[in-house]
């Protein structure tokens, strides 16, 4: 089995968009992270533009799948911004910045940032949302939802 770095460092290619570098990453992520084999084999078999058509139906726009963990913590409230320093924060004890669009309680972001310093603070600290997510997931039918297993049975 492998580490949970190798894990969460998966699940974060996973869960961004499907572009054709995570296409081409497939068979190595199949390998490195077994537990995500599901979701790697229905990626591999679903052709790009319908890949890239579920991903946006499942976390575009829609508040009930949300990838960024301040929602499931703060909801819609100014407290966000206030969430969003904290994951900053966190990031810098580590010696990292937050770069990209993304803001940094993003979850691919989150689960890098675990991957790369072994520190599993912000996640465990954002569990309930996880689970949130991941019975939602789960509850709508998506492969994404094997991923949130995965990661929420490290935790």
């Amino acid at each position: 089995m492998p580490s949970d770095a190798v894990l969460y460092q998966a699940a974060a290619l996973c869960l961004t968009y499907p572009d054709d570098g995570l296409i081409t990453r497939l068979p190595l992520l199949r390998e490195a992270a077994p537990q995500l084999r599901a979701f790697t084999d229905h990626a591999a078999l679903t052709p790009p533009p319908e890949l890239a058509a579920h991903y946006l139906r499942v976390f575009g726009g829609e508040d009930r799948h949300s990838l960024y963990l301040s929602h499931w913590h703060d909801g819609g409230t100014r407290r966000h911004g206030t969430s969003a320093v904290r994951f900053r924060d966190a990031y810098r004890r580590h010696g990292l910045e937050c770069s990209g669009g993304e803001p940094p309680d993003f979850l691919p972001a989150v689960l890098e940032f675990t991957a790369r310093t072994g520190d599993t603070g912000l996640l465990t600290e954002h569990r309930d949302g996880l689970e949130r997510l991941r019975v939602r997931l789960t509850a709508c039918g998506t492969p994404y939802a094997g991923v949130l297993d995965a990661v929420c049975a490290t935790l």
